[in-house]
C-alpha cells in the first residue's frame, strides 16, 4: 500500500491533546482503562526542587496509583537525549545511576512500574528514524526548545545562517526522538510541565500522520497529565527558572541539601520591600515563588497557602515556615536517595530488569510498525 498523506490542516485539528490535572485523577480515583503512562528524564545529576515538583513527585504519585488507576507506568532515563548537549562520558555514566536513585527515592516502585535506561532499548533509535520520515521540517523549526538552548529568540529560524551556524541536527530533531519514546510504548498519557506540552502536540501530529498514511490505528494519540505546580523560580532572581546551570548555588534548593543549608538558602531568598504576605505573582514574584513551593509540596493551591500565611509578621516568618515545609517534605526523599546511592549494584540490577521489560513491549510495537511500512 502506498501511504496517502492527509492534508496538514486536517491533521493539526486533531493534534491538540486533552489536558488532565494529575491531582484531579488521583483524588477522584478515576480509572483509566487501557492506559499507559510514559515519561522520561535526562540524567543531569542531582535534581533541584523545581525538578522534583515538576516531574519526580508526580511520578511517585502515578506509581502509587498503578495498577488501580493506570494499567502501565513506564519511566525512562533518557541518556540519548543528554547527548544533545553532551556531558563528559564518565559523568553521564554516573548521572544515570543518580537519576535512578532520585526516581526511586521520590516514590516510584520499580516492581509496579518499568524503570530503565533509554539506550538499553535499541527500539528508540529505530522508531525515531521511521517517524522522522513522517515529521515536518517546518514544525520542528517552530519548536522553542532548540532556540532556548542556543539563547535565540522564539522567532529565530533555521533559514537564518548566522543564528544557527552552531546548531546540531540532534538538538534540532530531538523532539522526534521524544515522539518515538512515547509512541514506542503506545502511551496514552504523558506527564509533563506546561513548557513541554508542545512536544506532546508534536507527538500527536506525527502519530496522526503515520496512522493516516497507512490507514491504521497503531498509535494512540496521547493526552497530557499536568501538575498544578507553577514553574519554581530562582531564589536569587524570581524572574528566572530555578536551574542547575545557574552559577549562584544559593539560587536553588537541591534534593540532597541538608536542613541547615535549606534554611540558609531560603533565608537569603529575594522577596521585596512590602512586609505583608500576599500571593501576587505578577507584582510580587519572590513572595509568590515561596508560596508556590509550599503549595507544590503539600498538593494545595497557592491561594489556600496564601490564606494560611497572610497573618505572618513579615518575610522572616514566611521564610521560616517555607524552610520548615521543604525540610520536612524532602527529608525522606533525601535519606532514601543517599541510601540508594551507596548501592550501585542494586540500581544496576533494577535498571537491567526494567530494560528487559521495556524491550519486550518495544519489540512488539516495532514489529507491528515495520510490518505496516513494509520493512518486514
Amino acid at each position: 500500500m502506498i501511504p496517502q498523506f492527509a492534508p496538514k490542516r486536517l491533521i493539526r485539528k486533531q493534534c491538540l491533546p486533552r489536558t488532565h490535572y494529575i491531582l484531579h485523577i488521583l483524588r477522584g480515583q478515576i480509572r483509566l482503562k487501557g492506559s499507559t503512562v510514559f515519561s522520561g528524564m535526562q540524567p543531569t545529576g542531582v535534581a533541584h526542587l523545581g525538578n522534583y515538583l515538576g516531574a519526580l513527585s508526580a511520578w511517585g504519585q502515578l506509581s502509587a496509583s498503578t495498577p488501580q488507576q493506570f494499567d502501565n507506568t513506564i519511566f525512562s532515563i533518557v541518556d540519548m537525549h543528554a547527548l544533545t548537549v553532551p556531558p563528559p562520558p564518565d559523568k553521564l555514566r554516573e548521572y544515570k545511576r543518580t537519576a535512578a536513585a532520585l526516581i526511586i527515592a521520590s516514590g516510584v516502585d520499580p516492581e509496579k512500574c518499568i524503570l530503565y535506561v533509554q539506550s538499553e532499548v535499541s527500539g528508540h533509535a529505530e522508531m525515531c528514524w521511521i517517524l522522522s520520515c513522517f515529521s515536518d521540517f517546518g514544525y520542528l523549526n517552530r519548536m522553542t526548545q532548540w532556540k532556548s538552548k542556543m539563547n535565540l529568540t522564539e522567532n529565530s529560524s533555521v533559514t537564518d545562517d548566522a543564528a544557527v551556524q552552531n546548531l546540531r541536527l540532534g538538538l534540532f530533531s530531538y523532539p522526534v526522538l521524544q515522539a518515538a519514546d512515547i509512541l514506542l510504548y503506545k502511551a496514552t498519557h504523558v506527564p509533563v510541565g506546561e513548557d513541554q506540552i508542545q512536544h506532546v502536540e508534536l507527538t500527536r501530529h506525527i502519530g496522526k500522520r503515520f496512522n493516516s498514511a497507512y490507514d491504521t490505528k497503531v498509535f494512540p494519540l496521547p493526552d497530557v497529565l499536568l501538575t498544578r505546580t507553577p514553574r519554581v523560580m530562582s531564589l536569587r532572581d524570581p524572574a528566572k527558572k530555578m536551574s542547575k546551570s545557574d552559577p549562584a548555588e544559593q539560587s536553588r534548593i537541591m534534593i540532597n541539601d541538608p536542613p541547615e543549608l535549606i534554611r540558609y538558602k531560603i533565608k537569603r531568598a529575594i522577596t521585596d520591600g512590602d512586609r505583608s504576605v500576599t500571593y501576587d505573582p505578577a507584582n510580587r514574584p519572590g513572595v509568590a515563588n515561596l508560596i508556590d513551593m509550599v503549595a507544590g509540596l503539600q498538593n494545595r493551591t497557592p491561594d489556600d497557602v496564601a490564606e494560611d500565611v497572610k497573618g505572618f509578621r513579615g518575610h522572616a516568618e514566611l521564610k521560616e515556615f517555607v524552610a520548615d515545609v521543604i525540610t520536612k517534605e524532602l527529608q525522606s526523599v533525601r535519606e532514601n536517595f543517599e541510601r540508594l546511592s551507596r548501592d550501585p549494584e542494586y540500581l544496576d540490577r533494577l535498571l537491567r530488569s526494567g530494560a528487559e521489560r521495556a524491550r519486550e513491549i518495544a519489540q512488539a510495537t516495532l514489529k507491528e510498525v515495520k510490518t505496516i511500512v513494509g520493512i518486514y
